[in-house]
């Protein structure tokens, strides 16, 4: 019996990927199939927006309230750099993405940095100025992102 896609996902799915690996395709749920396959790509770019958001949130914090920085904040850095990093080498598309995302992301990150900090949204730039732009750069290639 073929399980409904509403009726049990877990099951469903299995009895898709079983008859894509058996070559009954008459057996597929095209629609649904599509759908989940589109929401695999949806997740993967959330994913990437968020991440770009908690680290660009950091670098404002550590740029412009650098005597409340802590390790933890350049370990939040560091492991959304490395995050991102694990995602593009799965998808290396949304490399090119990120550029497309960085607009939306910093005008979140602002919003979350004024949240974190008690510092007003006026207090960070409007567009990111070139030193975090740099920063950013140099989180997701590894190297030290520490502002002069």
């Amino acid at each position: 019996m073929v399980t409904a896609y509403g009726d049990d996902f877990a099951r469903w799915a299995q009895e898709q990927a079983d008859a894509v690996r058996e070559g009954r395709f008459a057996e597929l749920d095209l629609v649904h199939l599509g759908e989940e396959i589109e929401g695999l790509s949806k997740s993967d770019r959330n994913a990437m927006r968020s991440r770009l958001i908690i680290l660009l949130a950091h670098l404002l914090k550590l740029k412009y309230q650098p005597e409340n920085a802590t390790r933890s904040w350049r370990n939040t850095v560091k492991e959304q750099a490395r995050q991102i990093e694990l995602l593009t080498e799965d998808s290396p598309s949304l490399r090119s993405e990120a550029i497309t995302y960085f607009a939306r992301a910093y005008d979140k990150a602002r919003e979350k940095a004024s949240d974190e900090t008690g510092l007003a949204p006026a207090a960070f730039p409007a567009t990111p100025t070139p030193d975090i732009e740099n920063a950013l750069r140099a989180a997701l290639a590894g190297e030290d992102f520490g502002f002069s």
